[in-house]
């Protein structure tokens, strides 16, 4: 039986953070148009937040960059908070949706640490031969290290999108030490299981197969981008036979096999999926976790959803919101036609942030640690 107090923080934070989604009318009800617009635009009127690129030298002798942004205002605590932001696969700081997210979250008080994923900013020259990986956390790491090291009196907001979110999962599921000064975790449109989703990606249902051709797509131009240093370094011996599958792979399975798993040491593919998922982490979490998707995400199949919703009964920390519209990182909100610059995506994360520093701050007496047993069910908003 819950406690009244514990209840009522628990129905604060629903009531502050699960506002009813409500898409645009004409199309917002249609995860495919919602996807497409946000691979086109990222998000509409974006605005240019500004700020500091910082350089850190790795041991293998990469270089992992991150952008920081300070806040724009007081936060709504007093406090200081840093969110450190996981973007998605292929992305960095630059993307509209990130500097949405950003702009909005600045305005709230927060300052934002944004990784610019290996490789994946144009402008920046790799300095060893590797690129980001779908579940490597070492530059993520490092960005986590710098905030600490630089802000010893912050806490922190671990965000994560897309292929961010199994990447800030899996690093707060490796190490416990991970989790000092984290007071809550968000993960948005993660897939949770890349051994799982592998099958999925080669169905035509939702057109899924289409999807995945046209991310093998991108991808394959930011490896080719970085072609001399990844593939003329003594130091990684790459076979002539598996170049050449790159520049005929048309799915993402291909190019891992081929390419990705190598840069890691990974004997096979299933291999490299099994280590690089945080569905073999993410039960070690105990700080507070939100994962949100979508049921008409085009990219991530139902069957995966079982993953968060499993958890989210037997762990007392998350939560699962599953909405019935949004897209993969859409979420776009409006009256009919135009969409609105600022996201029910955003609007949530922050929405949950501010509401796990209030209740950090104001815990009451009967409540010792993160919410009570059964207050994290799953949501469908």
């Amino acid at each position: 039986i819950k406690q009244p107090c514990v209840q009522a923080a628990i129905d604060s934070i629903c009531f502050i953070v699960f506002s009813r989604y409500i898409p645009p009318l004409l199309w917002g009800k249609s995860g495919h148009l919602q996807t497409a617009l946000y691979g086109k635009l990222g998000r509409v009127s974006a605005p240019h937040p500004s700020g500091i690129r910082k350089y850190l030298p790795m041991q293998d002798g990469a270089t992992a960059t991150f952008d920081l942004f300070e806040p724009l205002g007081e936060h709504l605590t007093g406090d200081e908070i840093t969110m450190v932001i996981c973007p998605g696969i292929g992305n960095h700081s630059e993307k509209h949706y990130i500097r949405t997210f950003v702009d909005y979250a600045q305005k709230e008080g927060y300052r934002c640490a944004v990784l610019n994923h290996l490789g994946a900013l144009p402008t920046i020259e790799l300095t060893s031969p590797r690129i980001f990986t779908y579940g490597c956390t070492w530059e993520f790491a490092s960005m986590v290290g710098y905030i600490k090291r630089a802000y010893p009196h912050t806490q922190l907001i671990v965000v994560g999108f897309s292929l961010g979110g199994n990447i800030v999962c899996k690093f707060l599921g490796e190490n416990r030490k991970n989790q000092e000064r984290v007071l809550c975790c968000v993960s948005v449109c993660q897939g949770y299981s890349a051994l799982r989703a592998q099958e999925t990606f080669l169905q035509w249902d939702q057109f899924r197969r289409f999807y995945n051709f046209l991310m093998a797509d991108n991808m394959k131009k930011i490896i080719l981008s970085h072609r001399h240093k990844l593939f003329g370094e003594s130091s990684f011996k790459m076979l002539d036979a598996d170049v050449s599958r790159l520049f005929t792979a048309t799915s993402l399975m291909q190019i891992d096999d081929n390419v990705m798993r190598k840069f890691h040491g990974h004997s096979s593919l299933k291999e490299y999926y099994e280590k690089e998922s945080c569905v073999h982490y993410i039960h070690n979490i105990n700080v507070p976790l939100l994962l949100v998707n979508s049921a008409d995400d085009p990219l991530v199949h139902d069957s995966l959803l079982n993953i968060p919703r499993t958890l989210a009964g037997k762990k007392q920390n998350v939560i699962f919101a599953l909405t019935l519209h949004g897209g993969h990182l859409g979420f776009f909100e409006g009256d009919v036609l135009f969409p609105q610059p600022l996201t029910w995506m955003d609007k949530v994360i922050v929405g949950y942030a501010n509401a796990m520093c209030q209740w950090e701050r104001q815990k009451p007496p009967c409540q010792s640690g993160p919410l009570s047993e059964n207050s994290c069910v799953e949501a469908k908003v």
